[in-house]
């Protein structure tokens, strides 16, 4: 999905964008090898164990992927991810708030937050990496500054239940993501919200000239990736039954990875929520590989930090590709002057 292009760059510009494609491609090639190599790769249990870490990484990487797709970056997405959870994880344990206000609450959170990174983007004029970096400090530190670095045990039943609900077979926790991705396609497709951050991250300038709100737009879409955080760690908390202060800390490298690997342009203005679910789904499948082969999956930091390299050298190309293209354009586009008589 891209804004502030049209004709045959705009279209050139998508087509020459990897898009879900190779993605997908990875998957179909992993999954038939793990299912030649790892019997237990194609049962049931193991479909509910990859079902239920896609779930939290793709949400994860939809976090990372909106502020990339608007030409920013948020390296506090993890933090955020876990400061809402123990936020949440405290209001049922100490303060016996219901699981849906402590949600509801915990969310709410996660977008202030997000919003406090883009309110100090726009007003310092700092880079994002610089804010997210500091700011991912100061949410990590409230965290541990409250916890103490103790998780909350004990939180309420119906709570925890969520994180093991399946409906037909299938996690309700996907079944989650699965609308957080149908929500955010038509974000970005049918509302012109969605459009106007993307034309911010294609051309700042173009959407200035444009008369789209460049800076609210930033404190927008960071807080949106803020309150996709903020969920990342509540579907994980229930998941695991236990506010950890550490959930959110190993999520930096992969919530970059599987927008790139899907497709989504660093340079920003263009994103694929299709490439973010199968670059999720990539990764989850690397994971889930490593520990039916017994291999220490901590190896998978190696495995994900090359997948980062080819896909953002692929992202490099497909960027150098379109601006040919578009100087190709415009050198056409200008007149040949007619040379005069007797000349």
């Amino acid at each position: 999905m891209t804004a502030s292009e049209t004709g045959p760059a705009r279209r050139r510009r998508v087509r020459t964008t990897g898009g879900p494609l190779s993605a997908a491609i990875g998957v179909v090639i992993i999954s038939a090898v793990l299912s030649a190599v790892a019997p237990q790769f194609l049962s049931l249990d193991n479909f509910q164990v990859i079902a239920y870490s896609l779930a939290n990484l793709a949400v994860v990487a939809f976090a990372q992927m909106v502020v990339l797709a608007a030409g920013g970056m948020d390296l506090s997405v993890g933090a955020i991810g876990g400061l809402t959870a123990v936020i949440v994880g405290g209001l049922m344990e100490t303060l016996h708030v219901p699981p849906v206000p402590a949600v509801l609450a915990g969310i709410l959170l996660g977008a202030v937050c997000g919003a406090i990174n883009g309110i100090l983007v726009v007003r310092t004029g700092l880079s994002a990496f610089i804010v997210t970096l500091a700011t991912a400090s100061v949410y990590t530190g409230l965290n541990l500054g409250i916890t103490s670095g103790k998780p909350f045990y004990y939180l309420p039943d119906s709570f925890k239940v969520i994180g093991g609900m399946t409906v037909a077979g299938v996690p309700l926790l996907f079944i989650v993501m699965l609308v957080i991705a149908a929500a955010l396609g038509l974000l970005f497709s049918q509302i012109g919200l969605g459009r106007q951050l993307l034309a911010v991250g294609a051309n700042q300038r173009a959407a200035e000239l444009a008369g789209v709100p460049v800076a609210r737009s930033r404190v927008i879409v960071h807080g949106l990736s803020g309150m996709l955080a903020a969920i990342a760690g509540i579907i994980l908390t229930a998941r695991l039954g236990v506010a950890q202060p550490t959930i959110g800390t190993d999520w930096l490298l992969s919530s970059f990875a599987a927008p790139i690997i899907g497709g989504t342009l660093l340079s920003g203005g263009y994103l694929s929520i299709p490439g973010v679910v199968f670059g999720a789904l990539l990764l989850t499948l690397v994971a889930n590989g490593l520990v039916q082969l017994n291999i220490d999956p901590y190896w998978t930091q190696l495995v994900s930090g090359l997948m980062i390299l080819a896909a953002g050298a692929i992202d490099r190309v497909h960027a150098v590709t379109v601006q040919r293209l578009e100087r190709a354009e415009r050198f056409a586009a200008i007149p040949v002057s007619a040379p005069r008589e007797g000349s």
